[in-house]
């Protein structure tokens, strides 16, 4: 337990015995033990609190503790009579009773001080405080022992002192290890023989003592990095210093009290280390890296935890080579304190970016990638600092603090660093702390460097994706689209699944589904070639079963690494005809307008694409106006261990039930099959509502190749659009009709030219003809002949084309409708 102990009593006494320290050096020795409750009352004092501190349990229980334990640092001037120099109970290296005592602190703390105690002389006092966890109204047990008494003549009780725990005490150099190991069932009746052997082993081991309430929880004596043994050590420093300045001998217990201090110091930090570098890089998320380093470190190695990060490294982008400067920006990206709630907030608001100066600590942490210790920030430099902060003043909040500040780095970049500051009250930093810091920061900027750079590979992915994906508009000529796409839940956004839908002539849509086996970059670049491939055999209008041909001999030529599945259909509006034909694909389902009843296709399956001489069929299925098609990759309706015969049927389910709208019937499928379980590959879904066009919005003439019938094809389209009340568009696509004629009239090779104007949401006009070369735009000057035709249909139209077709090409432009 790091934070207090269970409660209950040691087995085998009472609560009113007598608890003491065993040593077979020292014989018994009484041990206090006080339980205060939540309001800082006794309510427990032992026989042994009554002769350490003078007042009976009748006197005790119901009072202040503060009142009771009248527990101190050595004054100035006793220094000299004490035979171990002087000493206080804070002295800079941790927390003192009184802050236990009055609930300032929620950790296990030790100390030693001294106490008076009327009609004695002082009494040199060892105490202990934990925190008490679980219910009931007591929150602190103090344990406390004369330590007089144990250093009663013998040069062992000496060196034992600064080892001693609550129940029994031991040191590593102690010559009667074994015999206290047969005497511990004596102490504490419960306990065997073989558990007495473990815990002696257990503390020989540790080096330290442990206080063990149960076979599973232990708590250390002595917490926060030894606090309770560095009054004596200093003691100890002290006489081996005038032992320098006198030209005498250094004792041999300082020369050994300085091996065993730097020991237990390494030791305690590589633990304080190896506790952070758990705590941090659980996740790859940037954001959630950055708040794990800031309450790593707060408040075990300090109190307040600034962290700063390059702007780039916060926007996911990579940054240039070299040293930061002064122009280089940091946003604060996390902020961790010990003070009041809000102290920090408006002052230093997390979110903020500023640049450094080249005169302040921070510009040279970042510079030379080096950690950098203040002391103290005196008055001058707390100025300096606040002079950073326009109308805001942050001297309060720093000046008389200590602080480090540390870069986080890898790979020998600098990625930020983060300004730690200790309470005034609290000891400095020092240099084994800077060593500390520096390690700390290496490791939380590896972590953040790796959160990083996921963060930039997901960004390169996700645009990568997205940029193969096509952006479909939602209505295209006699149908409405809506469209889906869900990257893997575990391999990433980058995969094989791809749709797209391409405008044909005679106001048809190609609808494209296609999955390329496997995930990665690699399927991602070989989905981007045969998508491309798709739409440039769409553009020059080949039937299905022929496109599907092309697209396997492509895919042959390609390589055979890779195999993709596609389903390909064309949605002819005027003839109300699906045509399809399919590679290796699921089926698609229809959902009928007149009855809500939905049915999954029966196609030709085919082989996916890149098996190579496998020929493929195309069917033709009858739709009607408000029939759905929905088009998906398996990745939706296969889970593992379970027959796609399932999820076929859960989709077609889904995929009949009413909605409001396409996008709403595309999340309710995806709602639907998402939650099965068991998804790991990607998925792509296209939904077609099939409007159709009604016969009356099409008109249709078959021309000559006279040149007179371009007068003749403005005519009509005059006359045609004054009849379905577009007569404010008739002049412009009267001209351009004409233009469009002339051009097939003189291109032309055979006998005769096809002019069509489509009613939908715009105004298309089409002219074929049996020359398949496509038109290109000229640079006409104002004596040239030739070339200012489709110059005029670009300027006038909203949008123009043309496409090859089986029998030669189509020239089409569009025209927005008047809003009526």
């Amino acid at each position: 337990m790091d934070r207090g102990i269970e409660r209950g009593t040691p087995p085998g006494r009472g609560a009113g015995d007598d608890v003491v320290l065993e040593h077979t050096a020292t014989g018994r020795v009484p041990l206090a033990v006080i339980l205060i409750d939540r309001d800082g009352l006794v309510s427990h004092w032992s026989r042994g609190a009554r002769r350490l501190f003078g007042a009976t349990k009748e006197e005790a229980i119901g009072q202040t503790a503060l009142d009771l334990l009248p527990v101190s640092g050595a004054l100035p001037d006793e220094e000299e009579t004490s035979p171990y120099g002087g000493f206080t109970a804070y002295d800079g290296l941790g927390p003192d009773l009184e802050s236990s005592l009055d609930g300032r602190l929620s950790y296990p703390a030790a100390g030693r001080a001294r106490l008076s105690v009327p009609d004695q002389d002082r009494v040199d006092v060892l105490w202990w405080a934990y925190p008490l966890v679980g219910p009931g109204k007591e929150r602190l047990l103090v344990l406390a022992a004369d330590a007089g008494g144990l250093r009663q003549d013998l040069p062992e009780a000496d060196r034992a002192f600064e080892r001693i725990a609550p129940g029994f005490a031991l040191h590593t150099d102690f010559p009667g290890a074994d015999e206290l190991a047969r005497r511990l069932p004596e102490i504490l009746p419960s306990m065997s023989v073989e558990e007495s052997a473990r815990i002696v082993a257990q503390v020989l081991e540790l080096g330290y003592p442990v206080l063990e309430f149960s076979q599973n929880e232990r708590v250390p004596v002595t917490p926060d990095w030894g606090v309770a043994r560095r009054a004596e050590r200093k003691a100890r420093r002290e006489r081996a210093a005038i032992a320098v300045a006198e030209g005498l001998p250094v004792p041999q217990e300082a020369a050994d009290e300085g091996e065993d201090l730097e020991y237990v110091a390494v030791r305690e930090r590589l633990e304080f280390l190896n506790e952070v570098s758990g705590r941090i890089g659980t996740s790859l998320d940037l954001a959630q890296t950055i708040i794990e380093v800031s309450k790593a470190v707060v408040p075990k190695f300090t109190d307040v935890a600034g962290t700063y990060l390059r702007e780039q490294v916060v926007a996911g982008e990579g940054f240039p080579d070299g040293v930061p400067d002064t122009t280089t920006m940091w946003h604060r990206v996390a902020l961790e304190h010990t003070d009041e709630p809000g102290r920090w907030d408006d002052v230093v608001p997390v979110g903020e970016a500023m640049p450094f100066p080249a005169h302040t600590p921070f510009f040279q942490c970042m510079t030379t990638g080096d950690p950098v210790l203040v002391p103290r920030i005196s008055e001058q430099m707390g100025h300096m600092i606040a002079s950073q902060f326009e109308k805001r003043d942050i001297r309060p909040l720093i000046t008389g603090r200590s602080m480090l500040v540390v870069p986080l780095k890898a790979r020998n970049v600098v990625l930020g660093f983060m300004i730690l500051l200790r309470h005034p009250e609290r000891v400095e930093f020092n240099d084994m702390d800077r060593v500390t810091g520096a390690e700390l920061a290496a490791r939380a900027g590896l972590v953040l460097d790796n959160a990083r750079m996921y963060t930039y590979q997901e960004s390169v992915a996700e645009t990568l994706q997205d940029s193969m994906l096509p952006h479909i508009p939602p209505r295209m000529a006699g149908c409405d689209i809506a469209t889906r796409y869900l990257p893997g839940t575990l391999l990433g956004r980058v995969g094989g699944d791809w749709f797209d839908s391409v405008k044909l002539p005679g106001a048809r849509t190609a609808l494209v589904v296609g999955d390329v086996m496997g995930h990665g970059l690699n399927s991602a670049a070989m989905m981007g070639q045969l998508r491309t491939a798709v739409q440039t055999m769409a553009a020059m209008d080949l039937p299905p079963a022929q496109l599907l041909r092309n697209l396997d001999d492509l895919a042959q030529r390609l390589g055979d690494s890779y195999l993709a599945t596609c389903l390909y259909v064309v949605y002819d509006p005027i003839a109300s005809e699906l045509h399809l034909a399919n590679a290796g694909h699921i089926p698609p389902v229809i959902v009928r307008a007149v009855d809500g009843r939905s049915e999954l296709l029966d196609l030709p399956t085919g082989a996916p694409i890149g098996v190579g001489g496998v020929p493929f069929e195309a069917v033709r299925v009858r739709v009607a106006p408000g029939d759905r098609l929905v088009m998906c990759t398996d990745g939706l309706v296969e889970v593992r261990g379970e027959d796609i015969g399932v999820g076929l049927a859960a989709l077609s389910e889904s995929a009949a039930h009413p909605a409001a709208s396409m996008d709403d019937a595309c999340d309710t499928i995806i709602r639907t099959l998402n939650t099965r379980g068991g998804r790991k590959d990607d998925v792509a879904l296209l939904m077609a509502r099939l409007n159709g066009i009604e016969p009356d919005d099409v008109a249709e003439w078959r021309l000559t190749l006279d040149p007179v019938e371009a007068g003749r094809a403005r005519a009509v389209v005059r006359e045609q659009l004054h009849e379905w009340g577009l007569a404010k568009l008739a002049d412009n696509a009267a001209l351009l009709a004409g233009e469009l004629v002339t051009n097939a009239v003189r291109h032309s090779h055979g006998r005769r030219i096809a002019l069509r104007l489509v009613r939908g949401d715009t105004l298309l006009c089409e002219v074929d003809d049996d020359d398949p070369t496509l038109p290109s735009l000229l640079s006409a000057g104002p004596d040239a002949e030739f070339g200012r035709g489709l110059h005029l249909v670009g300027a006038l139209a909203r949008e123009w084309g043309a496409s090859r077709t089986t029998t030669g090409k189509t020239v089409w432009f569009e025209l927005t409708l008047p809003r009526r």
